[in-house]
C-alpha cells in the first residue's frame, strides 16, 4: 500500500465530516482556517523579515562606528610602531615621571623588563591619561591589570612590559 493510499485512508473520516457540514458551517470553518493560516504565515515569514528590516539600519550604524573605532586604533598602533625605540633608561624615567603625576600614594617597582605599579584611588580620567602616556612615552604595554573601582577611583595593580615596540 502506497503512502498516498494510507494518507487517503487516514483523511477519509475528515472528508466525511466536511461533507456532513452545512454550507454555512463550511464557510465558517474555511474562514477560521484562513485566519489561522494567515497568522501562521505572519509569524513564520513576515514578522521576522519585518523585524530585520526595522533593526538593520541601527545595527549597520553600530557596526560602522565599531569599524571606525577599530581603524583609529589600528592607525594609532601603526604610529606607535613607527616611533623609534626608547632606551631602558628613558623608558624608566618616563614611567617614573608619569607615575609620580598620579600622586604620592602610587608605587612603581621595576624588575627586569617588567614594571609593577600599585595604584591607590586614581580617578578614571587620570588612569586613562596615565596609560596613554606610559604607552607612548615609555613604550610600555600593560600585560596584567587588576583594578577595583571604589568611590575615590581605581585601586589595584598594573604590570607593564618595558622595551621593544609598543
Amino acid at each position: 500500500m502506497s503512502w498516498q493510499a494510507q494518507l487517503g485512508q487516514k483523511l477519509a473520516p475528515l472528508r466525511a465530516r466536511w461533507r456532513a457540514l452545512a454550507p454555512r458551517e463550511r464557510l465558517w470553518v474555511a474562514m477560521a482556517a484562513g485566519v489561522v493560516g494567515t497568522f501562521v504565515l505572519w509569524l513564520v515569514a513576515v514578522q521576522p523579515a519585518w523585524r530585520t528590516l526595522r533593526t538593520a539600519p541601527a545595527q549597520i550604524d553600530a557596526l560602522d562606528a565599531q569599524l571606525q573605532h577599530m581603524q583609529r586604533l589600528a592607525g594609532e598602533a601603526r604610529e606607535l610602531r613607527a616611533q623609534p625605540v626608547v632606551s631602558p633608561a628613558q623608558a624608566e624615567a618616563a614611567l617614573r615621571a608619569s607615575t609620580e603625576r598620579l600622586g604620592s600614594d602610587n608605587r612603581l617597582t621595576l624588575q627586569g623588563d617588567r614594571a609593577t605599579v600599585q595604584l591607590k584611588s586614581v580617578p578614571g580620567p587620570a588612569l586613562g591619561t596615565w596609560l596613554a602616556e606610559v604607552r607612548s612615552a615609555a613604550r610600555a604595554r600593560p600585560v596584567e591589570v587588576t583594578l577595583v573601582r571604589g568611590p575615590a577611583g581605581y585601586s589595584g595593580t598594573v604590570v607593564l612590559a618595558l622595551g621593544g615596540r609598543a
